[in-house]
C-alpha cells in the first residue's frame, strides 16, 4: 500500500459515474439472507455526498482527521468510506483515537475500546432502514445522514492508503464478481474495480452452488470468487 492524494480517490469516482450515472455500479449479495442491493452510480454518489456532508457539516471534520470503521465489504462501506475520502478524513481500521468512528451493530462491543468522538452504528439493511434500537451513545448512520445535502462539489488535499497497481488485471467495462470473504480489502473489492472502470457485484457469505447463475445473470465478464 502507497500514499495517494485522496482527491484522486474522489476523482476516480467521480469518472466512474461519468460514464452512465444510471448503470449498476455497486451490487451486494449475501447469500446467507438472500439480500441483493442495486446500486447505480447516481444513487451510489448521493449516499457518499450525504456522508462527506455528514462528517464535515456535522462533525466538523475535515483534511487530517481521523474516522475508525468497524464495517466489512458490503454497499453502506463503499458510503463510507467513498465518504470520508471525499472529505478528506482517513478510515483507519486499527485502534487509536479518531475523530469518529463507524460500526457494524455486530461490533458495537469491540468499538468500547476506540476514543472517538461521534459514534455511527449501521445495521447494515439491505434497504438501509433505521434500526429497531440504537445503542447508548451512538447514531444511527442511515438515520443521520439522511439529513444532510447530496452536493459535496470539494476535493480534499489529504492522503488515503491505496494500492496503485491493478492485481487482477480489470478493464473498463468489466462487470467483475467479488467474493467478499476472500477479498476483505477496500483496495480490492472497491478501489480497484472503480479505478479500473469495472462496476462490481460483490457477494457476502458467497454460496458458491449458485455462482454460474450468477455469473450468468450478473452479466459478470471476471470472476474473483
Amino acid at each position: 500500500m502507497v500514499e495517494v492524494d485522496a482527491g484522486e480517490i474522489a476523482r476516480m469516482f467521480a469518472a466512474a459515474i461519468r460514464r452512465d450515472p444510471t448503470r449498476p455500479l455497486l451490487t451486494w449479495y449475501d447469500d446467507a439472507t438472500g439480500e441483493r442491493t442495486e446500486l447505480s452510480g447516481a444513487t451510489l454518489d448521493n449516499w457518499v455526498e450525504k456522508t462527506a456532508n455528514l462528517l464535515v457539516d456535522g462533525s466538523g471534520l475535515g483534511d487530517g482527521d481521523q474516522a475508525g470503521v468497524l464495517l466489512p465489504p458490503h454497499w453502506q462501506t463503499a458510503a463510507v468510506l467513498l465518504g470520508c475520502w471525499a472529505a478528506g478524513v482517513r478510515p483507519i481500521a486499527t485502534p487509536a483515537p479518531v475523530d469518529v468512528l463507524f460500526a457494524a451493530e455486530a461490533r458495537i462491543a469491540e468499538a468500547d475500546g476506540w476514543s472517538a468522538g461521534d459514534r455511527f452504528a449501521l445495521n447494515l439493511h439491505p434497504f438501509a432502514l433505521p434500526m429497531r434500537d440504537v445503542p447508548a451513545g451512538w447514531q444511527d448512520y442511515t438515520v443521520a445522514v439522511r439529513a444532510f445535502g447530496d452536493v459535496f462539489p470539494a476535493y480534499p488535499r489529504g492522503a488515503a492508503d491505496w494500492r496503485q497497481d491493478d492485481p487482477f488485471g480489470l478493464k473498463p467495462g468489466d462487470r467483475v464478481l467479488i467474493d467478499a470473504a476472500r477479498h476483505p480489502d477496500p483496495a480490492d473489492w472497491l478501489l480497484a474495480p472503480l479505478a479500473a472502470g469495472a462496476s462490481i457485484v460483490l457477494c457476502g457469505n458467497l454460496d458458491r452452488a449458485k455462482l454460474a447463475g450468477r455469473i450468468a445473470g450478473e452479466q459478470v465478464t471476471r470472476d474473483l470468487s
